[in-house]
């Protein structure tokens, strides 16, 4: 199993100064350890209900640049990038800038936005439902379109570009992975079947139901067009609780790999402090050993490196 954390909080007891600092010991400390992705949250404002909405929140992107300058192994992405915070080749060019710089080492995360009070605070667009997704398919398509040097006209349901061409291409290959974060049944999913490399499901506290559920309803979808729910690397996000011990995280994650979850990525109450590091540190070698119930002996461990499959034709461009 792999392990990842999530840099959501960026009310540092240092204040702003002090900003950069904890960021790279987070970074080098991720890298140090051996976990998968850091990842930021991207918002323009504070959207926990449980923070202050008046706490520090820093840009998703230029803080990935400073991530990527102070680590060497770890990849980076964000988790996820509402889909109408940027237009859709803008957020391309600046994953593929991250993967240049960082030697091949980002993610594109996407995902429908959820956070309409944030549109309406800083104004960036927040149409209804059936829009986010229509541009969700359009940032896919034009994805998997740039990353593989093809620069004729793209016409998609609200972009329509005349030569979308992508220079430098990434670095990682064939293309950055793809992580697309929600739960909805009817349209999210089956997205993630058909563009993306890996998911991102909520922990619902109900024994895995909800869990076993969606994971039921992708393979379902990939079953139709004809790809294995193991290409996909399929990931939680948990909440680690301030007292919760090594051995908890480790029965914590136990449980997910049961559930067919190959991935879980750790979200801490506030930023990350040296005990919620070792915690995690303490816990690592016994998480590693963990698989995923039925992804045994398929391709499910193909993100063990920075290299994504292969689509094998089923993104339509």
């Amino acid at each position: 199993m792999r392990i990842s954390i999530s840099v959501a909080h960026d009310a540092w007891p240092e204040g702003p100064r002090g900003s950069a600092r904890q960021l790279e010991r987070v970074v080098a400390t991720a890298d140090e350890i051996g976990l998968d992705t850091v990842w930021v949250a991207d918002h323009l404002t504070r959207t926990d209900p449980t923070r202050s909405p008046d706490e520090a929140v820093l840009e998703a992107y230029t803080t990935l640049g400073l991530l990527a300058s102070r680590s060497e192994r770890v990849r980076l992405g964000a988790m996820a990038s509402p889909v109408g915070n940027r237009a859709a080749d803008l957020l391309i060019k600046a994953v593929t800038t991250l993967d240049v710089l960082s030697g091949g080492r980002a993610w594109l995360g996407i995902g429908a936005g959820y956070a309409d009070h944030e549109a309406a605070a800083m104004g960036p667009p927040a149409p209804g439902a059936p829009e986010r997704f229509e541009r969700m398919e359009d940032v896919l398509r034009l994805a998997h379109r740039m990353w593989s040097g093809e620069d004729s006209p793209f016409r998609g349901a609200h972009c329509d570009l005349a030569r979308p061409y992508a220079s430098p291409l990434p670095l990682s290959g064939p293309h950055p992975p793809v992580l697309i974060g929600g739960n909805g049944e009817a349209r999210m999913l089956p997205l993630v079947a058909r563009y993306a490399d890996a998911c991102n499901l909520l922990d619902v506290p109900n024994g895995g139901a909800t869990i076993r559920r969606k994971l039921d309803i992708l393979a379902v979808h990939c079953r139709k067009i004809g790809r294995p729910l193991g290409d996909i690397d399929t990931s939680v996000s948990v909440r680690l609780r301030p007292e919760e011990s090594a051995d908890e995280l480790v029965a914590h994650c136990r449980h997910f790999a049961g559930l067919g979850i190959g991935h879980v990525v750790l979200m801490p109450g506030g930023p990350w402090t040296e005990a919620s590091t070792r915690t995690l540190a303490a816990a690592l070698p016994a998480v590693r050993g963990l698989h995923r119930e039925e992804a045994a002996g398929t391709k499910a461990a193909h993100l063990d490196t920075h290299r994504a499959p292969a689509f094998g034709g089923v993104v339509p461009v």
